[in-house]
């Protein structure tokens, strides 16, 4: 019976071992650059990913800047939240929507390997800056040291961040009940170069 039960017991332990493997989440090799032309040069030194999906990750954070970048009711606000300097109003963005709503300026792009293509998973987020100089994703999942480099990041990272056009902007009362835009999510120390 002694035998039986460590059997039990190692088959127990093995397979407690292997649901937590499978709960892990999977990561993927991901890549920060602050604009086109650096992933180009990344790539031209036999960097991890070729000038066709630069210039696609590029477009779609592109893309997801103009469909989810946070959205404030003035210039001060959007400052506040982002850095002087760091923000553009909505019409300049999107060539057609409103000059009153400001939005950050894309800092910078974060691409993903995602091998396969994942449903409801974008390959690409736009990056912004935060008060403190550090960078943030449009969820807010991340926040990175900087703009440039690479790492492992969850698959997560690249879930495609909500919707905030025709959404009501941030003032400053709902910025600040919000804790600030760069203020909420995970906290990464920056990348590797």
């Amino acid at each position: 019976m002694t035998k039986r039960s460590s059997r039990v017991s190692i088959a127990i332990v093995g397979a407690a071992a292997f649901t937590l493997a499978g709960c892990r989440e999977e990561q993927v090799d991901a890549s920060a650059f602050p604009d086109l032309q650096s992933c180009l040069d990344e790539s031209a030194r036999g960097g991890m990913f070729t000038p066709q999906e630069c210039e696609t990750s590029f477009a779609e954070a592109e893309a997801l800047h103009v469909e989810s970048a946070p959205r404030y009711d003035s210039l001060e606000v959007c400052q506040e939240q982002h850095g002087v300097d760091a923000c553009g109003t909505e019409a300049s963005a999107t060539q057609g929507g409103s000059g009153s709503i400001f939005m950050p300026l894309l800092a910078g792009y974060l691409m993903g390997n995602m091998l396969g293509g994942r449903t409801g998973m974008a390959a690409a987020q736009p990056l912004y800056k935060t008060p403190d100089g550090r960078y943030t994703d449009a969820s807010r999942s991340s926040t990175f040291s900087n703009n440039q480099g690479s790492t492992k990041l969850n698959t997560s990272q690249f879930t495609r961040p909500t919707s905030t056009i025709g959404k009501a902007p941030m003032t400053a009362a709902s910025a600040v009940s919000r804790g600030g835009f760069g203020s909420a999510g995970g906290s990464r120390s920056g990348f590797g170069g």
